[in-house]
């Protein structure tokens, strides 16, 4: 081995262990910065930056240092969890060229904001979405002069209004989490609707996160009896259908049929046929007759965050909390692509899918029924159960958990983060594994 070649291997790794050490004295540095007097750092600051860090091993450091401070309790950090947070002053009136970065790509769509917005105040928030040949920005102009001023719009846009596919899915949810984080949105009363394909993205993505939103009012759509099983989920969100009569491009048919799906299935549901035509578009079009009924609808409607009953069904691809529950792991299930169920397999057809019921039948007493489910979490908090007592879970027949539950403060911050939802923190959370 010549010489030269031994210097250059010593190199490497002198090289290597130095860029570690600075690695280290980056941590140690970052940890630093936290590790002032117990007293200079207070929760009111700590838990913000908890919450808004997006580096996962930053946010580890928060996390622990909450933990640590002499103050933290989990009825201290409730309290701060649950205050309303104050908000900038942000732009207001019509704003049709905003961008949302998705994948690493960024999107466009169209957001209004009442022109009397006042940032002390929680505003309802209606997500709209566009059909084949629109854009969000088109949307937004037609939908602001028919609104009243009191809620704020957004309009995502997504071409050809492909709102069924999995990116669709993540753009509507980011641009949710960026406004919320922005203005003052009332996180229970946030509403999802569309028209035509943008109907369609209003059903599958309603029905895959109904448990964030009031209400969802799809339009002159429908979708494909593939999905039929997902409509139990929305047992909590109420559901408003506008379909014209006369639609020759997506038949009323379509929306009569889940009309009865919901009627078998104990969906609370407005369904709305008008019998307009538009001399460009006939009966596939929304009439601004019918916008004030809607409106009148929305103002009424208001999320309940936690439900003493949650049904849910998933596919593989959406193992994702759901209110209270969450199914983790299951028995083989169809698991949708990019473009949902473009690939049409034995799973997909056969309508194999995972399912559970959760119930807070008495004081304690949780009952759940699965299907095709090996393991699911519940997540506890005081308006489910009294943690003073033994708390009973029942799956399919058989008691799976009996005993007392222990409230954390960890489970209340790593939930809290995840969700983002002040309106929903769980103290404590049980791991259920099904038995044969």
């Amino acid at each position: 081995m010549s010489a030269r070649f031994v210097f250059i291997i010593l190199r490497l790794v002198l090289t290597f262990l130095f860029s570690f050490q600075d690695l280290g004295c980056a941590e140690e540095t970052e940890l630093s910065t936290l590790n002032l007097s117990e007293k200079s750092v207070s929760l009111s600051s700590l838990i913000p930056r908890y919450f808004t860090t997006s580096d996962s091993h930053s946010a580890e450091v928060v996390l622990f240092k909450i933990l640590q401070h002499p103050d933290a309790s989990i009825q201290s950090v409730s309290e701060i969890l649950q205050r309303t947070p104050t908000f900038s002053q942000q732009p207001v009136g019509a704003q049709p060229s905003r961008e949302v970065k998705v994948r690493g790509r960024r999107y466009p769509y169209s957001l209004y904001v009442p022109s009397s917005y006042d940032p002390a105040k929680a505003y309802p928030l209606i997500v709209c979405l566009h059909g084949v040949g629109f854009t969000g920005a088109t949307y937004l102009d037609r939908w602001v002069p028919r609104l009243d001023d009191k809620y704020i719009l957004v309009c995502p846009t997504i071409s050809m209004g492909a709102w069924w596919s999995q990116t669709a899915e993540e753009i509507v949810l980011a641009i949710m989490k960026n406004l919320r984080a922005d203005y003052h949105v009332d996180p229970d009363r946030i509403f999802l609707t569309g028209m035509s394909n943008g109907g369609i993205g209003a059903w599958i993505i309603g029905m895959h996160h109904a448990d964030v939103f009031a209400g969802i009012a799809p339009m002159a759509s429908g979708i494909d009896d593939v999905l039929f099983p997902f409509i139990n989920n929305l047992r909590g969100t109420p559901v408003y259908i506008i379909h014209g009569l006369h639609d020759q491009v997506m038949p009323v048919s379509l929306s009569r049929i889940l009309v009865n799906e919901m009627n078998g299935r104990g969906i609370q549901y407005v369904y709305q046929e008008h019998n307009f035509k538009h001399p460009h578009a006939g009966g596939h079009f929304f009439p601004r007759e019918e916008l004030p009924a809607l409106v009148s609808w929305f103002d009424k409607q208001k999320r309940a965050p936690i439900p003493q009953r949650v049904s849910v069904v998933r596919d593989a691809t959406h193992l994702t909390n759901f209110s209270w529950v969450r199914i983790d792991a299951t028995d083989h299930i169809a698991a949708f692509s990019e473009n949902l169920i473009d690939s049409r397999d034995e799973f997909i057809t056969g309508k194999v899918y995972a399912k559970l019921d959760a119930e807070v039948i008495s004081t304690n007493r949780i009952k759940v029924r699965t299907d095709r489910v090996r393991r699911y979490t519940v997540f506890l908090n005081e308006e489910l159960v009294d943690f003073s007592e033994p708390i009973i879970i029942e799956t399919n027949g058989h008691v799976s958990f009996k005993g007392q539950v222990t409230p954390t403060l960890d489970t209340l911050l790593r939930e809290a983060r995840r969700r983002q939802d002040s309106r929903r923190l769980f103290f404590a959370q049980l791991v259920i594994d099904v038995s044969e």
